[in-house]
């Protein structure tokens, strides 16, 4: 088989590249290992940035977004017992988020690729990329009838999440890596319920920790809870998950949840990661190849894609003029970006947990980080312009700047 840029994984961001390269007459094949239903059914994220959605509308892929996303234009920070808003809209200039689950932007991608004829092989594992450093990479694969093939391109994009082959691609000599493993997981549920507050709401109980208040619709609930990352789901009936959450929604201003049916629930690690670089010749590193965020801060998903945004544009330049030019920024353009976004998923998750072996002290102290951030109009407005979505960064390095070995040959 022989292609423009073969795409490692469809999730969101090799699914946004593939339909954004199609809009500009530049072939790909997404390469995916899961089946259809299985990616088009996997729970994730669904706090979408302002730009997040615009690109997606921009691209034609907005229909069901528009109609069915719940704008937010506020969120709350519930500590101490009380419940405490910031007015995302006057803090940020009019911006706001849009709660719209991660499985309708991929299934709205998918159908959007299917109509246009486009390339999806599912139930396909990548097995190896080979001749990166040449004009004609490859990538070896064996589809879900264990034959064995292999994917003639220009262009490879490493899509392929956390645990993808993509990354250990690139030469241990090049590639550098920074981790942080959180010593708490979340325990999330999807409930057939109905949200008790109209906005997302972090809950912060100085005894018994973190907990957070999303929802999918107005008819469905998202909710997550700060736990050891050694729990088991067993020991989590549905019962003893009602139970804990209430007592960490305590205090003096009474909000009681409505205890629906537990559709999902699942245990979810915390860390923070970056790989440096997002590139190396032909291959480009996007969404949790490159990058992990706790999802404290709704960015994984939002990241992944602002990575899409900026990579699209660069290869549709290659492939129109030639160019390497923005081939050759990408990785600086992104990480700079990047590190921003990590800075603030790291800082909201460091103001809104309990870590092992604090002080009375250092709880007390996230309590008034809390109340300095929902009283303050200067640090109201720091989180409103991080949470609502940073703006992408358009800077280039200059070539002399640049480390030759990263550089698209």
């Amino acid at each position: 088989m022989q292609t423009q840029v073969a795409i490692l994984g469809a999730g969101p961001a090799g699914l946004f590249l593939s339909h954004l390269l199609h809009l500009q007459g530049i072939d790909s094949i997404v390469i995916e290992s899961r089946s259809r239903e299985y990616v088009e059914g996997r729970l994730r994220a669904g706090v979408l940035e302002k730009g997040t959605v615009d690109a997606l509308v921009e691209a034609g892929l907005g229909e069901s977004l528009l109609r069915e996303g719940l704008r937010h234009k506020e969120i709350n920070f519930r500590f101490g017992g009380r419940n405490h808003t910031l007015d995302l809209d006057d803090l940020s200039g009019g911006r706001y988020v849009t709660v719209y689950g991660q499985q309708k932007v991929v299934k709205d991608i998918i159908a959007a690729r299917m109509a246009a004829q486009g390339k999806i092989l599912f139930e396909t594992k990548a097995e190896e990329i080979l001749g990166i450093e040449t004009a004609n990479p490859r990538v070896r694969i064996v589809t879900k009838n264990g034959e064995q093939q292999e994917i003639s391109c220009e262009l490879v994009a490493g899509c392929d999440g956390f645990h993808g082959i993509s990354r250990e691609t690139i030469p241990s000599s090049i590639l550098k890596t920074f981790e942080r493993v959180y010593p708490f997981a979340w325990l999330g549920i999807l409930a057939e319920a109905p949200p008790i507050f109209n906005c997302v709401t972090n809950v912060y109980h100085e005894e018994r920790g973190f907990a957070l208040l999303s929802m999918r619709s107005r008819t469905l609930s998202r909710l997550y809870m700060q736990c050891d990352p050694n729990e088991k789901l067993e020991d989590w009936p549905d019962e003893r998950i009602w139970d804990e959450l209430e007592r960490r929604l305590e205090g003096t201003e009474k909000c009681k949840l409505v205890r629906g049916p537990i559709l999902n629930k699942g245990i979810t690690p915390m860390r923070s990661f970056v790989a440096e670089p997002m590139s190396y010749r032909r291959l480009f590193l996007a969404g949790d190849s490159a990058h992990i965020v706790p999802p404290t801060g709704a960015k994984g998903m939002n990241l992944a894609m602002a990575d899409i945004r900026v990579l699209a544009p660069a290869m549709i330049d290659y492939f129109k003029t030639g160019a390497t030019r923005l081939l050759d920024a990408y990785s600086d353009t992104c990480l700079r970006r990047v590190w921003k976004v990590e800075r603030f998923s790291w800082s909201v998750t460091s103001m809104t947990h309990n870590f092992p072996e604090e002080s009375r002290f250092d709880r007390r102290m996230r309590s008034a980080t809390l109340d300095y951030l929902t009283s303050s109009k200067a640090s109201g407005t720091t989180f409103a312009e991080n949470f609502v979505g940073l703006p992408l960064e358009n800077s280039e390095v200059q070539d002399s700047e640049r480390d030759p070995r990263t550089v698209m040959l």
